[in-house]
């Protein structure tokens, strides 16, 4: 039997529970249908074929959520960092338990190549381990010292928070953000994307199994414009913790204004990697393919405008057309493809209309720029590369977020720079250069939150993770995590007597 085959055999029987049940909401420890009965179908882009129907909650369904979340919160805020960090920690080691069941769901719901996806679950489990390790500190502050004066900084946790985390990669992002809101000590109410729904169900089961009190974190799937619009609207939901597009994320900070909810937001991006002539070009050109063509592109730190010195644009660009060429397009569970179908026929039929876009704008066409008839039938397309672009075609102003990559020649450095600066978006950027010294002028000089130099995307956890501009609001990673969760409290104590002023007497 075939790798293939076998991995088919294996995702059936990971996926019957989803087509004999379907996936329904869990509010306050209870599997419960949406409170309007209604439903929609999960379908996996690899034939358009339903893999199972899912409870569309609504206001009613958040409502509920929220309030389970907030009469749950006096008890798990209260609990002490060390019990939390062992929970956290259990929750891990049962991710880990299941990684290969994680993996195959979210390789069929989303289109992803099992080869990546296999990480997926395990990174999960790192993000709860390394929240877990910090929860027994989380509440820590600092003494600062005045004149006669003792100040005390403490942090407490805000309250409930919602969570709503984008179709690729759910269930690694949704760990993200829902393991340092636990460890801060909120509880939480989840709304995952309507397109990848389901190991968002598999990870709460796998906390309440390993121990997680009832009501700290509830799950209510659903659309946007429903049920995650009540969410941000929830007068018990302190913040909103969103990853997801730009114009998605205005309509949360609107939504959140009548309440003063503090959001924090992931957003879009069209990150620019610099490519001058003196770098380690095949290095350069591998990073680069990997930041556009894993994930099937459909990730927001995709390095999706390749600027190149003009010295090397031609021989640079043919090098990355003849490597896309080659990259291997098939069924996510084979265990040798890179590329697999894009996530629904909706945002395939985004990605496409780019095509037809970069040949009116001008742009050539140096590798892919076509669909695929891939197994299945799905949503599959070629890893394209467009050359001879500008900074002004919309195929390098607008997030494509698939596996398509613009290239843009430079002549020197402030170029660079100007045509990299020149987004709405600010997420990431990637420089190659063997001239360190350029290496710190030009990642100084790039509007954006993040900088890799001479490397494709290597997460540190322990690092501020998110953007400038349209790209998003607030960090992650680290200690800037609990900066969100947590409100900061001083105490001020006069340590002598001071002069305090008279009125009225």
């Amino acid at each position: 039997m075939s790798a293939l085959n076998e991995n088919l055999k294996k995702a059936e029987a990971y996926l019957a529970r989803f087509r004999e049940k379907g996936v329904l909401n869990r509010i306050n420890g209870e599997n419960v249908p949406a409170a309007s009965g209604a439903t929609f179908e999960s379908i996996s882009p690899i034939d358009l074929k339903p893999i199972a129907s899912v409870a569309c909650g609504g206001g009613d369904d958040i409502d509920r959520a929220a309030r389970a979340a907030k009469a749950a919160f006096a008890e798990w805020s209260a609990l002490d960092g060390t019990k939390r960090r062992e929970l956290l920690h259990a929750i891990a080691d049962a991710i880990v338990a299941r990684a290969e069941e994680i993996a195959f769901v979210e390789s069929m719901d989303t289109g992803q190549s099992i080869r990546f996806m296999s990480k997926a679950a395990l990174r999960g489990a790192e993000n709860f381990r390394f929240f877990a390790d910090r929860a027994p500190f989380a509440r820590d502050g600092e003494a600062l010292r005045a004149p006669n004066q003792l100040n005390v900084t403490s942090r407490s946790p805000i309250g409930p928070v919602g969570i709503i985390t984008p179709w690729n990669t759910p269930f690694m992002l949704s760990t993200w953000k829902i393991a340092p809101a636990l460890a801060a000590g909120c509880t939480v109410v989840h709304k995952p994307a309507e397109f990848s729904p389901l190991t968002a169900s598999l990870l709460i089961e796998i906390a309440e199994g390993a121990g997680l009190p009832k009501g700290v974190w509830n799950l209510v799937n659903g659309f946007g414009e429903d049920a995650g619009k009540a969410l941000t609207e929830h007068p018990a939901i302190k913040a909103i913790g969103f990853v997801g597009e730009s114009r998605t994320g205005q309509m949360i900070m609107g939504q959140g204004a009548g309440t003063l909810k503090r959001v924090h937001f992931e957003l879009g991006g069209k990150n620019p990697v610099i490519v001058f002539a003196d770098s380690d070009l095949e290095r350069a050109a591998d990073a680069a393919l990997f930041m556009i063509y894993s994930l099937n592109g459909e990730r927001c730190t995709s390095s999706s405008r390749l600027l190149v010195e003009a010295s090397i644009y031609d021989s640079f660009t043919a090098k990355v057309a003849e490597k896309a060429s080659r990259i291997r397009i098939g069924h996510p569970l084979d265990p040798e493809t890179v590329v697999g179908p894009l996530i629904h026929p909706e945002h395939e039929k985004k990605v496409l209309s780019y095509f037809d876009l970069a040949r009116s704008e001008g742009a050539t066409i140096a590798a892919g720029g076509t669909k695929y008839d891939g197994p299945g039938g799905g949503c599959y397309i070629v890893p394209t590369l467009f050359t001879n672009a500008r900074n002004d075609m919309r195929i390098a102003q607008e997030e494509i977020f698939g596996p398509v990559l613009t290239a843009i020649p430079f002549k020197d450095e402030a170029e660079a720079l100007s045509i990299a600066n020149d987004t709405d978006y600010g997420l990431a950027g990637y420089v190659w250069t063997s001239d360190i010294t350029r290496a710190l002028r030009v990642s100084d000089a790039l509007e954006a939150g993040m900088i890799w130099v001479n490397s494709e995307n290597v997460r540190h956890l322990p690092t501020p993770f998110g953007g400038a501009k349209s790209s998003g609001l607030g960090r992650d990673g680290g200690d800037w995590s609990f900066d969100f969760y947590m409100e900061t409290k001083n105490v001020a104590i006069a340590t002598a007597p001071h002069a305090i002023p008279k009125l009225g007497g």
